[in-house]
């Protein structure tokens, strides 16, 4: 015989009629609704965008409490249940699918259920009993999804920012500065075109990577600062409809407070709810990093590759096998990975271009696409980079002889010889040395071209791959 288990429920009313919701839920009525109307990819909100809504809700509340427009009593509760909920209590409670219903009115919803919830709980009354803590009507007071929702992908944004990416970043430019040192001194061919070029240093490749990472490191901190201009207190359509006249600068100073950065209100509400331009800039700046972090994890790849069949001028670290068939093989997994997950965030950056130039009037409708693929993108690339660094940059190690023996191998050595004999004279002995096997000094000693002395002088690698001083570029030098 089945066991007939009781589930007690609780009915609550929108303006749509009345539904049956389990007693131990903490989102209502609305979320409900969403998520029969939405089962679309499985994918819950981000827990960075989940705090990003929660820490406006807990501002909101404050203000809204200082300024007498919601009771002082209902104002702790709803600050108490966001507190709860940023300690990462009722996670399971935030269900709505992150492709949803337009401006992310779903999402909002189910924040200010769970939150005016958990607050009735808080000062003794059952869920649902919402004359007494209102998702709306408390919770929500003095907003809109319209200008909550773009204020929560900014802060999401930063959040994500500040703790994810940027001191990933950080770590991968100083292990490759620790590399850069350590390689310094081994010489390596130079290849352009994958073909032969003049010599370089290993470590300098190494100190070049540090150098574009900390560019575009620069690069998204500048675009980031869009971030921080908040149009909280729009409201429905950026006219502040419904709000206290101290609450905007009010909202945001103490949101600014809760994540300690430098935020101000908008200018112009109206402008701040319509245009996406901060989210496509820093966009623009993740796909531009994701692009570099591609070349980089295929020069690692191509440098990596052999053993024996291969350049193998380094060696990645093994961190797994690498077939189900041949065995001991291993593979550049950390760089392989890197690029699939560049290639990603290069996609949301495209659907992020077509979410935000899709809006009309005063709203843009596309804001749960760019929130996810946002806040998505800075957190898997900052975990990708900090795996990139951690399992595969700093266990790095160098073949210094197979480096060196492709140096003194390469005919673009014959560069150096130019300016003593001669382009067309050095493309002759170049093409010589392919055809007949001869080292580029012996046809060079053998047409009389250089004596022994000045080819020793002028092909010393050392010398022809170190990097001209910047003070020797500019005319500045001594």
């Amino acid at each position: 015989m089945t066991q007939q288990i009781d589930f007690q429920v609780r009915i609550e009313r929108d303006s749509m009629g009345d539904r049956q919701l389990l007693s131990t839920a903490y989102y209502g009525i609305q979320t409900l609704r969403a998520t029969e109307n939405f089962p679309i990819s499985g994918i819950k909100p981000l827990a960075t965008y989940v705090d990003a809504g929660v820490i406006i809700k807990k501002a909101t509340a404050i203000v809204n409490g200082e300024l007498s427009c919601i009771p002082e009593d209902v104002s702790q509760a709803i600050i108490q249940a966001a507190d709860e909920v940023l300690a990462g209590k009722f996670r399971d409670q935030f269900v709505v699918d992150v492709y949803q219903a337009g401006a992310g009115t779903s999402h909002h919803m189910n924040i200010n259920e769970v939150l005016a919830n958990r607050a009735l709980e808080i000062l003794g009354e059952e869920k649902g009993n919402y004359k007494r803590v209102s998702p709306n009507d408390h919770v929500n007071y003095g907003q809109s999804t319209n200008d909550v929702i773009p204020t929560a992908i900014r802060i999401g944004g930063l959040l994500a920012l500040s703790k994810t990416l940027h001191p990933a970043l950080e770590k991968a430019i100083a292990a490759l500065e620790e590399k850069a040192e350590e390689f310094q001194d081994i010489v390596r061919s130079g290849r352009t075109h994958m073909q032969d070029a003049v010599p370089v240093r290993l470590g300098e490749n190494f100190r070049a990577w540090a150098y574009i990472l900390t560019e575009h490191q620069n690069r998204i901190y500048t675009a980031s600062s869009d971030l921080m201009v908040l149009g909280l207190g729009g409201s429905a359509a950026g006219t502040g409809l419904n709000t206290h006249p101290q609450y905007r600068a009010r909202v945001v100073e103490t949101i600014s407070d809760l994540i300690n950065l430098p935020l101000e209100p908008a200018p112009h509400l109206m402008a701040a709810m319509q245009s996406m331009a901060p989210f496509v800039h820093v966009s623009g700046a993740l796909r531009n990093l994701a692009q570099d972090l591609v070349k980089i994890s295929h020069d690692l790849r191509l440098m990596d590759s052999g053993p024996k069949t291969g350049l193998k001028e380094i060696q990645l670290p093994p961190v797994q096998p690498g077939s189900s068939i041949m065995p001991g093989k291993y593979n550049p997994v950390m760089a392989e990975m890197t690029s699939m997950v560049c290639f990603q965030v290069i996609g949301y950056d495209s659907a992020i271009a077509l979410a935000a130039q899709a809006g009309q009037l005063e709203l843009n409708v596309m804001m749960p696409l760019i929130a996810y693929n946002l806040i998505h993108s800075i957190e898997i690339l900052g975990n990708t980079i900090a795996a990139l660094t951690e399992r595969c940059i700093k266990g790095i190690t160098a073949n210094q002889e197979r480096c060196l023996e492709y140096a003194e191998g390469s005919l673009a050595l014959v560069t150096a010889l130019n300016p003593h004999i001669g382009y067309l004279n050095a493309a002759a002995v170049a093409k010589e040395s392919l055809e007949t096997g001869k080292s580029l000094r012996q046809i060079v000693t053998e047409r009389g071209f250089m004596s022994e002395a000045e080819l020793a002088q002028v092909l010393n690698l050392e010398q022809m791959s170190a990097i001209m001083p910047l003070n020797i570029l500019d005319g500045t030098s001594d």
